[in-house]
């Protein structure tokens, strides 16, 4: 990949501010009647899911604390703020992850050999299910792997004992029109590596899938998660229908608030359970997927139609990128006249939608819905790409072989690996076209000259840029932020 600083100029770092934004406002202000109303149904928000909103109301102002960075030569100032770091809805966090995740899948974990990625959606009520018992998501996600891997395999002419296979699994939560719509997103090796004693293995690839096998997939998954739901007493079956069945212990506030996302429905306030309001123009022309590109059975869709070549690392970044991206677009979202929310689809649905509108209330009751919960991994290694697999050191380029847990402290700390690692900095500059590296006055290095996490200090320095008439983020007139850079 080039680096930023050869394509055209490097803007300078400028700080994010969060309070400036349409989507801070809207949360600031109706937020708290929000959970007022919540508790007034007797349906108060989960704490974690309180933690989200709250911290996002922090997220990226200073007045919460910030670091004082400084150049070595000019000894000119700015002020870092610290971020929230949850997983919710927050987008400024949410792109910082999209970016670490997309650099470490491809630096370290997916090797130089053709990538596809298999796209799961589920019907309505499996989505609930998977988002409200993270355990059977779990389960659920180990069929779809065995699954795939096994066709993988199979077409390959191997058997299991001889050849293995390897993917990475980003769980998705949101759709485009913030619904909530629980799916998987899975790079697999676009074929099988065959065991060879010691040496390093062979990989073998395999034809792209037909529309009849993916066909024959979706429906051989339907049936596999239906029947692993039946063994854990959530699928009931009677001689003319199925049905799920859920405990009657789940939490009543996130049940509802869950459910009405997923039917794309308004959750709260006069006209809850209406459908929520869209805007649509004349529907584009319909395009019937070419064969070999989705399969689509009783309400489940597998989609296998986008690959990157081995030598398109950059077509894999971006698709990392694409794939592990925040749930809120904050350039899609807009106020109307009557103070109601209207966000922008990424791309108008078949029947001609572009844009859904909300009441304030049920835009944040959207917003709580997309909050996963705690210690849930979103992020998921399978066969070769596992930590414990033998082969993983062999085929992958960060050539890891065992966890950290298990590696010696010198080992795990040493000056090489952290000279090695990618600091935020240096994918700031790689994805963004942002060096915070380089003064922006003299080209000097940047250093970090104290963590300030005292309100009092807070207080103190920020009344005296305030009093020395400069920006509150601690620059002069400094340039805006740039845009993602894109290869």
């Amino acid at each position: 990949m080039p680096c930023a600083s050869s394509v055209g100029h490097v803007a300078g770092y400028e700080r994010h501010r969060p309070e400036q934004t349409l989507l801070f406002k809207i949360i600031q202000q109706h937020y708290p009647e929000f959970t007022t109303l919540m508790k007034v149904q007797g349906t108060p928000l989960p704490e974690y899911v309180q933690r989200e909103f709250e911290d996002f109301l922090e997220c990226g102002r200073l007045e919460n604390g910030f670091l004082r960075v400084g150049c070595e030569d000019c000894k000119s100032e700015r002020l870092v703020a610290f971020s929230c770091k949850r997983r919710g809805f927050c987008p400024s966090c949410g792109a910082r992850r999209m970016v670490e995740s997309a650099a470490l899948l491809v630096d370290d974990i997916l090797p130089e050999q053709p990538i596809r990625q298999w796209v799961l959606s589920f019907p309505f009520p499996l989505r609930f299910l998977l988002a409200s018992r993270p355990e059977m998501m779990s389960k659920v996600l180990g069929v779809v792997y065995r699954t795939v891997s096994t066709h993988l395999i199979k077409k390959a002419g191997q058997t299991k004992k001889t050849a293995q296979t390897g993917a990475v699994t980003l769980i998705q939560r949101f759709g485009s029109a913030l619904n909530l719509n629980l799916h998987f997103h899975s790079l697999f090796l676009d074929g099988v590596f065959i065991e060879s004693g010691t040496a390093t293995p062979k990989f073998k690839r395999t034809q792209a899938p037909t529309g009849s096998e993916l066909n024959k997939l979706t429906h051989t998954l339907s049936h596999r998660i239906a029947r692993l739901l039946e063994r854990h007493g959530f699928l009931q079956r009677d001689c003319v229908d199925s049905y799920l069945e859920l405990d009657s212990d789940l939490d009543h506030c996130m049940d509802h608030l869950l459910g009405h996302s997923i039917t794309y429905r308004i959750a709260i306030g006069p006209n809850q359970g209406r459908k929520v309001f869209t805007l649509q123009t004349i529907p584009p022309q319909s395009e019937e997927c070419s064969s070999g590109q989705a399969g689509n059975v009783a309400g489940f869709s597998l989609h296998a139609g986008v690959l990157a070549q081995a030598h398109e690392r950059d077509k894999l970044e971006r698709l990392c990128r694409y794939i592990a991206r925040p749930a809120v677009s904050e350039k899609r979202l807009s106020l109307m006249n009557h103070g109601q929310v209207r966000y922008q689809l990424k791309t108008p649905y078949r029947n001609g939608t572009t844009h859904v509108v909300f009441e304030p209330l049920d835009f944040i009751a959207k917003l709580a819905a997309l909050v996963p919960k705690p210690k849930v991994n979103l992020t998921r290694f399978h066969g070769v790409f596992a930590s414990r697999n033998k082969l993983r050191a062999l085929v992958t380029p960060g050539k890891r072989l065992k966890p950290l847990a298990k590696q010696s402290h010198d080992e795990a700390t040493s000056p090489v690996t952290r000279r090695n690692a990618m600091t935020w900095a240096q994918r700031l500059k790689r994805v963004f076209n942002i060096d915070m590296e380089t003064c922006v006055h003299c080209g000097g290095k940047i250093k970090v000259i104290a963590c300030v996490e005292d309100p009092v200090v807070i207080k103190k320095i920020l009344t005296h840029l305030e009093d020395s008439f400069e920006d509150r983020s601690g620059s002069v007139n400094g340039d805006p932020r740039a845009p993602p850079y894109l290869i």
